[in-house]
């Protein structure tokens, strides 16, 4: 209201009529359009391009990207939604474009597909719930949504192309997780993903960004089918600025991601209706068969863990935090062994969860986001991934109150793999830019149900290699007359199922890496002591916690070791705050006889995993090799 002449307030001192004489026109008064970028590109005469010049470049260059083998040039793309188009525009596209059909023209592309680009969480909200069944809002605002038959990675269905790129170069054969396909192959996989996603009346494309190192970034575009798959890549990829949206141009690597539709079972290497197709000398990325978003994530992880070692960038499947006064840490862990819980830490900054590159300049997140595990998620124990489910965040195959769409986190109902993606900002001391220095230690964790490796070891240079090599953590197994027993499981590099070279290439550069810039490696086990699972007890959360603490702050360091038998581990005497009888692990077992042979146990387990690598030779000679196999257990 404002006041009259006369002083008194007057609701007729402003118009009381909207001007807008249909629903189309209030409905546009509602929504204002964003500024434009700062810095638009130039072109070639070195003037700025035309808002429509530049809309006219993305469109071209996404229609490049989905074009087919049957045609020279990829389908007419347009951008927005054909729900929101009104028919007169869809009348006058349809005038606009008339062709007549050739042999090289296929029918698809005599029609319009619109390209919904680099939409807002809102926006892909709206087209989620109001198109794909399985979308709802849960109460604390997090969309909820179903990735389909398949809710975990599908990894003997992930594919490589083998060419003269990658015959010699990728690790192929025993222990490998890169199976292999052929070209042609993989463009008949293409084209079906093609040729489906041009069929659609839409795709939503994502232009966006990997590694926050500056100099090293790589442009990725995803081209997928539903608004969760668009929304879940927003999150787990770098957010791009106006201004970096407007000059992205070309990708370096592009997802095709056609989940919905299955790939034929009879093209060869094909063993299922589902594919995921690796091409490197491509730079893309097939998906056919399976719906699950983690797909897309450690598929472009794979493709980072090649092209970084190629600048001699070393990519590492670990979490990393820093100090407040800069010092980094490297957290390795298999699942079950506390890397999340230990890498976030409210002293410290968390620079990522999950994947990183070491370069010369220090250590860069690849991803923009998270992507937490829920099952028996609470409050109490993760406050920070509880808060972070809000809106903008993804919850995969959750279960929820019907009316009140309040989730039940404890329920495996859809899966025990359900998941939670989200922007790496909505952790409360994630570090942004997420940069760091070069790393201090290196923190390998293992939770051995053995009971026989010790709380904390600090290890050599080819002993850090060695057991990040081995990648080593142990599982409770099934009930045996009674009797449960450990289960050894080794990942490579504590990540083999993504790893493109030999591990030993990936070792060689962390070994390099930390001796040049003077970082320790230790071994942290958050297993059991005073015996296996079943007869010892669970290291205390409180006790490792210390452990790291001592870590950080430099205190291990000078302290007291001595060295173990069989692994030759570098054990300290005391660290403040920790029971010195559980330091050394033959003192926490009542049967040392058992413990021993337990020992013995897993010291052949080890063995046995190493020989997968023991073949590989790293440089002119065998030296480094066979530095790092005396790293390992002698009996």
């Amino acid at each position: 209201m404002s006041k009259s002449p006369n002083g008194i307030c007057d609701e007729t001192a402003h118009p009381t009529t909207v001007k807008a004489t249909t629903i189309d026109e209030l409905h546009s008064l509602q929504k204002k359009k964003t500024s434009q970028p700062n810095t638009p590109p130039l072109g070639s005469d070195g003037t700025p391009f035309t808002q429509d010049e530049r809309s006219k470049q993305q469109l071209q260059s996404i229609s490049a990207s989905l074009a087919s083998l049957t045609r020279e040039t990829g389908p007419k793309v347009v951008k927005g939604d054909p729900a929101k188009r009104y028919e007169g525009s869809r009348v006058a596209h349809a005038q606009h474009h008339v062709a007549t059909p050739t042999i090289s023209v296929s029918d698809s592309s005599l029609k319009f597909t619109h390209v919904l680009y680099n939409l807002s969480p809102a926006e892909l909200y709206e087209q989620a719930i109001k198109y794909e069944k399985g979308s709802f809002i849960t109460s604390t605002g997090a969309l909820a949504t179903l990735s389909g038959a398949k809710t975990g990675r599908s990894p003997r269905d992930k594919r490589v192309v083998k060419d003269t790129l990658t015959e010699n170069e990728l690790w192929w054969g025993k222990g490998s997780p890169n199976i292999e396909m052929d070209e042609h192959s993989f463009m008949v996989n293409r084209e079906r993903a093609v040729d489906y996603l041009n069929s659609l009346d839409k795709v939503f494309v994502n232009d966006q960004f990997l590694n926050w190192d500056p100099e090293n970034k790589i442009k990725v575009r995803i081209v997928s089918a539903r608004a969760y798959h668009s929304l879940f890549m927003h999150n787990m990829c770098i957010r791009p600025s106006a201004d970096e949206l407007e000059n992205f141009g070309t990708p370096d690597f592009t997802i095709y991601n056609a989940g919905q539709f299955p790939c034929n079972r009879y093209t060869h290497y094909m063993t299922s209706s589902t594919s995921i197709d690796l091409n490197l000398a491509r730079k893309e990325m097939v998906i056919l068969g399976t719906q699950y978003a983690g797909e897309m994530k450690k598929g472009l992880f794979s493709v980072m863990h090649y092209l970084m070692p190629l600048r001699q960038i070393l990519s590492l499947h670990s979490g990393c935090n820093v100090g407040k006064e800069g010092d980094v840490a490297l957290f390795f862990g298999l699942s079950g062994t506390g890397k999340t819980t230990l890498s976030t830490d409210h002293n410290r900054y968390l620079i990522g969860d999950d994947e990183h590159c070491w370069s010369e300049s220090g250590v860069s997140n690849i991803e923009g986001g998270c992507y937490a595990k829920c099952i028996d998620l609470s409050q109490e124990k993760e406050p920070d991934i509880w808060n972070a489910i809000k809106f903008g965040t993804v919850l995969e195959n959750v279960v929820f109150d019907e009316h009140f769409r309040v989730v039940d986190y404890a329920d495996k109902s859809v899966t025990e793999n359900t998941r939670a993606s989200y922007p790496i900002e909505y952790i409360p001391n994630a570090k942004i830019p997420c940069v760091g220095p070069h790393p201090k230690n290196v923190i390998l964790l293992a939770c051995d149900a053995f009971g026989v490796l010790p709380p904390i070891s600090k290890l050599n240079l080819p002993q850090t290699m060695y057991h990040f090599i081995s990648g080593y953590t142990a599982l409770v197994a099934g009930t045996e007359e009674g009797i449960k027993e450990p289960q050894a499981t080794f990942s490579a590099c504590f990540g083999a199922a993504f790893l493109m070279l030999h591990p030993t290439r990936y070792a060689a550069m962390l070994a390099e890496k930390m001796q040049q810039h003077g970082a320790t490696g230790w071994l942290v086990n958050t297993g059991w002591s005073g015996g296996s699972y079943g007869s010892g007890s669970r290291i205390k959360l409180a006790y490792t916690r210390k452990i790291i603490d001592a870590i950080h702050s430099g205190s291990l360091l000078a302290a007291e070791y001595k060295k173990t038998e069989i692994f030759g581990f570098e054990i300290p005497t005391e660290v403040e705050g920790v029971p010195s009888e559980i330091l050394d692990p033959v003192n926490a077992w009542a049967d040392k006889d058992a413990y021993q042979g337990t020992l013995l146990k897993l010291a052949g387990l080890f063995k046995n995993n190493f020989e997968t690598f023991t073949d590989y030779k790293i440089g002119t000679n065998d030296e480094l090799t066979q530095e790092i196999l005396a790293a390992g257990p002698i009996f």
